[in-house]
């Protein structure tokens, strides 16, 4: 059934989150979704998630590829005055480095920061004043405390060099910009139950992975207007994965 909220603390926002099908931006749309804001979401192969979730919710769903720099900053341009960017699409490409493909190494620069900074760039060139621009990114870009992941953790932290840049860019204009770093989360690409659990509980406080409701309501808190001074700043939600 297609949302028609029309109050909520996003009632009149727009809002666009690009990589928005599944786990952690599926979690988004539908929590800005439910709380009012007019919502766009992109997706690449899952298209029959992304279909439900968009008859689920009353969100626009789009099929872009944000490996795709040219196309993702179509999608945010084509979008108006946004007044909400999240930034969730990403990959992950682990191993060797010694032995990894370049062009896969490549290709997860290209979706989890290249396209990043420039959704971010294109959005700020027309959002509305006090806008928002959140990019989802990992405790990996603080900590990366198993071998085979450093081309994964050099996208992470770049996300942070990023944001703290773009914030004083755009702070003029009253948009935040702000890194969600998560930890172990449920998702697909890394689930509950899934071979690496056990390594990577024991380096959490809290032993289990967060939910991507979780890492939703974080998003949500910085979209909103609460959260109107906090910029430049990474928010890790990882169960002290990072302690």
């Amino acid at each position: 059934m297609a949302n028609s909220q029309s109050s909520g603390v996003f009632a009149g926002r727009k809002a666009l989150i690009i990589g928005g099908s599944r786990g952690i931006g599926a979690a988004v749309v539908r929590r800005l979704a439910r709380e009012g804001a007019s919502v766009s979401f992109t997706y690449a192969g899952s298209e029959a998630a992304a279909k439900a979730l968009a008859a689920e919710t009353g969100a626009e769903a789009l099929r872009s590829d944000a490996a795709d720099r040219a196309a993702v900053i179509e999608v945010v341009r084509a979008r108006g005055a946004l007044d909400i960017l999240v930034y969730n699409a990403g990959l992950f490409i682990g191993g060797d480095p010694l032995a990894t493909e370049a062009d896969a190494v490549d290709r997860m620069i290209d979706v989890n920061l290249r396209s990043a900074y420039h959704a971010a760039v294109e959005a700020g060139r027309r959002m509305n004043e006090g806008g928002r621009i959140i990019m989802i990114g990992s405790v990996n870009g603080d900590r990366m405390p198993f071998a085979g992941g450093a081309s994964y953790a050099l996208t992470k932290s770049g996300l942070q060099g990023m944001a703290r840049g773009l914030a004083r860019d755009f702070g003029a204009r009253g948009i935040t910009v702000n890194v969600v770093q998560p930890g172990p989360t449920d998702t697909d690409m890394n689930p509950a139950d899934g071979p690496m659990k056990d390594m990577m509980h024991s380096f959490l406080a809290i032993k289990r992975h967060a939910t991507p409701d979780e890492v939703a309501g974080m998003v949500a808190y910085l979209a909103g207007p609460e959260a109107g001074v906090i910029t430049g700043a990474m928010h890790t939600i990882d169960g002290g994965f990072g302690a």
